[in-house]
């Protein structure tokens, strides 16, 4: 293929994200919020538009409002130029009343989209991730490769196999043998302890992804992982794309190589978000040369009227006064009143953390008014009669379960006066 392929994106944003629960309690997997101002569906599309693909269908699922919303704020593109768009398609029913059955029927189920753009290599990639691809470079190797189907790979731990699709090759990378979460599997060539994984990341010729989808609709199969890619063996060439092969301009030294993140569950996602923390971190969120892109901020700046603050993120709109925030994520417009102490938390949107309330190794989902001289993280018994606690002691507090209280309320003059150490701004 001598000229530029043309390239049709196919973004699964539908999962239901259950071991997230409760953060996904009202809202789909992809649309949980990241670090200080992004949605965990911002990387993958990020990627794809830093890599010139700008031609993206999102689908859709589970409790989805929220992402759409996201979307229409943040990802409109030019009308201008009708192959950019980033368009979100929920369940269209075409075939029967049932919703998606599996990635490869959510993509059957809208085959007359990719028959209607005429694309010579069709994405189809997952949304659930944290790390940052040049997709483009996973081209030149699908199209170098003469391969029908590429599978971005990376090892994983033998004791992990189960959570993912295993992946055997010979040494031309050609794909031997690929099985769906196996309880156990044989370690990759070179290891002892990892096998080569999938990582929901696939690229398809458009003519045989139509065969393959149409194939197994009538066989009553509905996943890649599953029946697709298994099946393709016999008759395609399937290739393994290395991900630790791919180089991302302004990647600092420091950066763990090739970082890559499933936060599939609240433990994972709690602990990447301190990946980014630091001033040498694993994963750097600001890359001019790659970035993430985020919604709009029509938010203040962050005041910060006094306190001791060690290695956080402070977003926009955001009060601090007079509190301890050591390895705490605020994202936009939250308030952290006197006395309060913050220690590995994340806490979301409009929350406000009380007068000498302490908060450590916890999730505070938006919408919370934490009240004065609360505890929680100190004693795990005690909130887990009360909250979500991970199994590695991560405590959630649900959206909005500590109710709004008037400044009255809680003992403090609405008047009173802060502190008087001096006021800076935050951008």
């Amino acid at each position: 293929m001598s000229r530029k392929p043309n390239i049709l994106a196919i973004v699964m944003a539908g999962g239901e994200g259950s071991r997230l629960h409760p953060l996904t309690a009202d809202r789909c997997k992809p649309a949980v919020p990241f670090n200080g101002k992004h949605s965990i569906v911002d990387f993958v599309l990020s990627n794809l538009v830093n890599s010139e693909i700008y031609s993206i269908y999102l689908l859709v699922q589970y409790k989805s409002q929220s992402l759409i919303e996201h979307i229409r704020q943040t990802w409109t593109m030019t009308r201008l130029l009708p192959q950019q768009f980033v368009t979100v398609v929920p369940p269209q029913m075409r075939y029967g009343p049932e919703w998606f059955q599996g990635t490869a029927d959510s993509v059957y189920q809208n085959i007359h989209l990719i028959e209607s753009f005429r694309p010579d290599i069709v994405a189809v990639f997952g949304a659930d991730h944290i790390y940052r691809m040049d997709v483009r470079q996973m081209v030149d190797f699908h199209v170098e490769s003469g391969a029908h189907a590429t599978v971005a790979t990376l090892p994983v731990r033998l004791s992990q196999c189960d959570q993912f699709g295993i992946v055997e090759t010979d040494e031309r990378h050609r794909i031997t043998n690929f099985v769906e979460k196996p309880r156990t599997a044989r370690p990759m060539a070179g290891s002892r302890t990892h096998a080569l994984a999938s990582m929901g990341n696939y690229l398809f010729d458009a003519g045989v992804l139509l065969e393959e989808l149409k194939r197994a609709r009538a066989a009553g199969h509905s996943d890649f992982g599953k029946h697709i890619l298994p099946a393709m063996l016999k008759t395609h060439r399937l290739a393994a794309y290395d991900f630790d092969s791919n180089s991302i301009p302004g990647t600092a030294p420091y950066e763990e190589h090739g970082y890559w993140r499933d936060v599939g569950t609240i433990d994972a996602y709690f602990d990447a978000h301190f990946d980014t923390l630091g001033a040498a971190p694993r994963f750097r969120m600001t890359n001019r040369e790659w970035p993430i892109y985020a919604s709009s901020d029509p938010a203040e700046s962050a005041q910060i009227e006094n306190g001791v603050i060690h290695r956080s993120v402070v977003g926009s709109g955001c009060v601090v006064d007079g509190a301890s925030l050591d390895h705490a994520m605020l994202r936009r417009s939250v308030c952290v009143e006197r006395d309060a102490r913050l220690e590995h938390c994340i806490v979301m949107e409009r929350s406000r953390i009380g007068r000498g309330a302490q908060v450590r190794r916890a999730i505070i989902d938006q919408d919370n008014d934490v009240p004065p001289f609360e505890r929680i993280g100190f004693d795990l018994e005690a909130d887990r009669r009360r909250f979500h606690v991970s199994e590695g002691g991560i405590v959630v507090v649900p959206a909005g379960h500590f109710p709004r209280q008037s400044d009255l309320d809680r003992g403090q003059p609405a008047n009173e006066p802060h502190g008087t150490v001096g006021l800076r701004a935050i951008a």
